[in-house]
This record gives structure tokens, C-alpha cells and sequence, in this order.
């Protein structure tokens, strides 16, 4: 996925002047110790430069920024020096975190940090100065214990360098009947994104200009090897293969200034007839790359599935809030099979946007049934509404998320751990029978409550953990999630 940020940690230890600075650079040189141990694939710089005062904040930023570090873990190895240590957060262009020393050897005399005591110091002062770091739910341990706060930390920085290097790009206005997808962009701003809007015309032109493009047969080669044969329309690959390298060339020509894409499309109803086929396919093998291409100009969709890209270093997808599961259907194949009732499940749905790897094998390119009542005439076979790709969605552990900004123009999110269930939707489209407990009363109080559109993004595994830290580091106050029955909703009725 490469159009995801690699993150290079740094690690400053800083230490008040009146404690031994030999307690924090040997717990640091314990942290990196255990870090190398632990092998992990993101690379761990140790600054030479302990903080004792404001010049050795500059010198320690200047060296982490000159050793390519775009992530920086900040060690109180002692009480620390409040003002360079949170001046090392306002001088560094990246997501900075606090931790700090326990003691760890039984010598409390000369070796006593009073680390727990100066991060108390270190909050108050990030606060005065309305810097944003990430702080650990118990931010203060032994080595071991920090080399683990640190690995929860490499997937937050990667989501927060993601969206301070992003730029979605948009094609066409909202559909009439999809209001509900559109937002302010105001919220973009306000958390480092940026936004480039064309029209479905710009579109069409540059496709054109992509027909009979050299590199089209060798996408339609991997298009085959992806599906297998029997699964897509063979007069349909190059159309579909040419539209593939429109966008991905328009990513690389519309970047600007930033590093990474998302898309936000106008999919429906001009699309197919005019392109000759439904890009739902196209759409799902770019977001496996790791490049979320939204369905219905969903801006916030697209950022959402971007963040959970960045977070889970896997594919994501988009999907519908879309119907109930049958009573019958919940009886024969889900009660007393799974813990779950039958309001705390749901049908997650779209034409066909979710990517090959997180389907059934029974996936295939098919025909989007909606749009073929609607724009072919009755009774005819499909054409242009072809290209849609269909089945169940696999069994997995799952995170339904969104990230929006609400008609005052405020940024606000839900989270929701659940899973996609082992049983046959019998439906069509790209649709899964999704279980979030509570999700009935997570429905009613938070989604149609606080206003949401239908659509959810979705990351395939639970990582409601870091989706809330991210949120939190980029200063979302509001964060929902599906409460237990003993923490009732404010606008739950108590006499229901």
C-alpha cells in the first residue's frame, strides 16, 4: 500500500536538571533495547540529545528532524523539564507521545524519577499551550511496558501523518436523493485535509483521452487473475481497466502539495450510461491498494476509509447502513448459534465497491439490479450497468467507524467493534450480515440521533482502540460508541 505513510519513530528522553540525567538516558537506552528486541518492522531512532533545557529542545528537534523521524516519542526518564519537553511538541511537524519512567530498581533514593509526578506537569503545561500530543491510557511503565505503549502508538502517527498529507479528490456533485452524503468541507480544514472538487465532465475527458492507453492489457490481465475465469464480463475489461488508470493517473497528475489520495465519485445515475459501465469493481481494487474511492461524492467516507487504510494497513471498505435481518432468517441460521439478538444485527450493503480479498469465494462481476430497473429498459439484459462486484463479504472480526462533520460544522465520530457473521445473506450486491452488540440502541441513540448519513466505513478486524485515539489526537470531542445496556444513552428513555 504506498499510498500509505511509512512511520520512522524518534525517541527523546528529556530530564530535569536537578535529577540524575544518567536515570534517563539509561532507561532510554532500555526502551530502544527493548524495541530492537521486540523486531518490529518500524524503524525506532534514539536521539543522542537529553533535554535538560531549551537549547537542547533545539538541538534534539534539529536532529531527529534531520534523521527523517516523522514520528517522536517523547521519555520522561525523570520528572522532565515541563517547558522544552512540550516545546519539542510545538516545534515537531508530526504526532508526538508522552510516556514516562516507573521506578524500576528499589532504589528510591538516587534512583527515584518522579516520572509519575511530572507527567502531571507535562499534561498541564501541553494544555496551556493547546498542543495536541498522544498520551497512553497509563502512560507510565518500565521498558517493556513503553515498548508496548510505543507499538500502540505506530498505527495512531501513521493515520495522523496520513490525513496532514491528504488530499481527496471529488468528482460531480452529490446525487438529488444523497443529501445525506454531503458536509461542510469546513472540517477538512480544520484537521490538515485537503480537498480538490471537478465535475463528472473533467472525468469523461481524461478517460477518453486514456482509450487505447499501452498499459490497459496488463491490467486486464490482473483483473482476470484477481477474479478467475467465469467471474467477469470479458468484453468489459478494458473499458473498466481504462477507467483504473485514469484515476490512478489523475491521483499522481492532481497530488499538489501532498502525498497521499482519496476519491470521492459520483457513481450514479450519468456514470454508467455515459462511461459504459458501473465502476464499482475499479473502485474496490484501488481501495486494496490502500486508495479509498468513495461511493456517492461521500467525502467523509472516503477520509473515514482512508484513516482505517492507515490504521489497519489492510483494505477497507464502504458500506450502506442498509436493512434488517429477516426474523426468519435470524431464527434458522443466528439464534442460539451466536450471542447476538436479532437487533443487534444488520445487513451491510453496496453495489459492489468492497475489495475481491474481503469476499466469499463465490464473488463475481455482475450487474447492478437497481440501476438496471432504473436507467435499462424493462426486460432487456444488462449493459452499461455491468461492472458491479457482488457476493457475501467473508467472516471477520470487524470495526464499523465514522469520522463527519455536522451541519454546524463540527467534526464528530462513532465506533463500533463487532463482526461479519458466517451466514448466507441471499441477497445481491457487495453485503455481509454484520453483529455489533447494542447495535439497536446504537441505531436509535447515536446514528439516527446525532444525525448520521448511511453510510459506514469499515476495517476488517478490531481496532476500535487506535480509531479512538486517532479521533481524540485530532480533536474530536464528540466519539461515540455502542454503550452497554448499564450506561444508557442520554436521550434513552428510562421508563422504555
Amino acid at each position: 500500500m504506498n499510498n500509505i505513510p511509512n512511520v520512522k519513530l524518534g525517541l527523546i528522553a528529556v530530564s530535569r536538571d536537578c535529577f540524575p540525567i544518567a536515570l534517563s538516558e539509561m532507561r532510554r537506552a532500555a526502551i530502544a533495547a527493548g524495541w530492537e528486541k521486540e523486531g518490529s518492522k518500524t524503524e525506532l531512532y534514539t536521539c543522542p540529545v537529553t533535554v535538560e533545557n531549551e537549547l537542547d529542545m533545539l538541538k534534539a528537534v534539529a536532529d531527529v528532524k534531520a534523521n527523517g523521524v516523522n514520528a517522536l516519542v517523547v521519555f520522561l526518564g525523570n520528572f522532565g523539564p515541563e517547558t522544552p519537553e512540550t516545546e519539542i511538541a510545538e516545534r515537531f511537524d508530526g504526532p508526538v507521545m508522552f510516556v514516562a519512567a516507573a521506578e524500576g530498581d528499589g532504589d528510591l533514593i538516587n534512583g527515584r524519577g518522579d516520572a509519575y509526578c511530572g507527567m502531571l506537569n507535562c499534561s498541564y503545561n501541553l494544555g496551556m499551550r493547546h498542543i495536541r500530543s498522544y498520551i497512553p491510557e497509563y502512560p507510565v511503565g518500565t521498558a517493556e511496558d513503553i515498548v508496548k505503549m510505543i507499538a500502540e502508538f505506530v498505527p495512531v502517527a501513521r493515520a495522523v501523518i496520513g490525513v496532514k498529507g491528504l488530499k481527496i479528490i471529488t468528482f460531480g456533485p452529490r446525487p438529488q436523493d444523497f443529501f445525506a452524503c454531503n458536509a461542510p468541507i469546513k472540517g477538512l480544514y480544520e484537521i490538515g485535509v485537503e480537498i480538490e472538487e471537478n465535475s463528472e465532465l473533467d472525468l469523461l475527458v481524461s478517460y477518453r483521452k486514456h482509450k487505447n492507453d499501452a498499459r490497459i492489457p496488463e491490467v486486464i490481465a490482473d483483473m482476470r487473475a484477481e477474479m478467475g475465469e467465469g467471474r467477469y464480463y470479458e468484453d468489459m475489461l478494458a473499458r473498466m481497466a481504462q477507467f483504473e488508470l485514469t484515476l490512478l493517473d489523475w491521483a499522481e497528475a492532481h497530488k499538489g502539495s501532498r502525498e497521499y489520495v482519496a476519491f470521492a465519485d459520483k457513481c450514479w445515475p450519468a456514470f454508467p450510461e455515459e462511461f459504459g459501465f458501473e465502476p464499482c469493481y475499479v473502485n474496490s481494487r484501488l481501495a486494496s491498494r490502500g486508495i479509498p474511492v468513495s461511493c456517492e461524492v461521500d467525502i467523509y467516507g472516503a477520509l473515514s476509509e482512508y484513516i482505517g487504510a492507515c490504521v489497519s494497513c489492510d483494505a477497507v471498505t464502504l458500506l450502506d447502513i442498509n436493512n434488517s435481518v429477516p426474523a426468519s432468517l435470524y431464527k434458522k441460521e443466528i439464534e442460539g448459534k451466536f450471542p447476538y439478538t436479532l437487533t443487534d444485527t444488520f445487513m451491510g450493503f453496496h453495489c459492489g465497491n468492497t475489495p475481491s480479498c474481503k469476499m466469499c469465494d463465490s464473488r463475481a462481476i455482475k450487474y447492478q439490479l437497481i440501476q438496471h430497473r432504473l436507467l435499462e429498459p424493462a426486460g432487456s439484459e444488462p449493459d452499461f450497468t455491468r461492472g458491479t462486484l457482488e457476493g457475501d463479504i467473508a467472516p471477520s472480526e470487524i470495526t464499523f467507524y465514522r469520522l463527519q462533520c455536522d451541519s454546524e460544522g463540527n467534526l464528530r465520530s462513532y465506533i463500533a467493534e463487532g463482526e461479519v457473521l458466517p451466514v448466507a445473506t441471499g441477497s445481491f450486491g457487495g453485503i455481509g450480515i454484520f453483529a455489533i452488540h447494542e447495535m439497536g440502541r446504537f441505531y436509535r441513540h447515536v446514528l439516527i440521533q446525532k444525525r448520521y448519513p448511511h453510510h459506514g466505513a469499515v476495517a476488517f478486524g478490531h481496532f476500535g482502540k487506535a480509531l479512538f485515539e486517532v479521533f481524540k489526537y485530532l480533536g474530536v470531542t464528540d466519539i461515540a460508541y455502542n454503550q452497554p445496556k448499564s450506561l444508557p444513552y442520554p436521550t434513552e428513555n428510562p421508563f422504555a
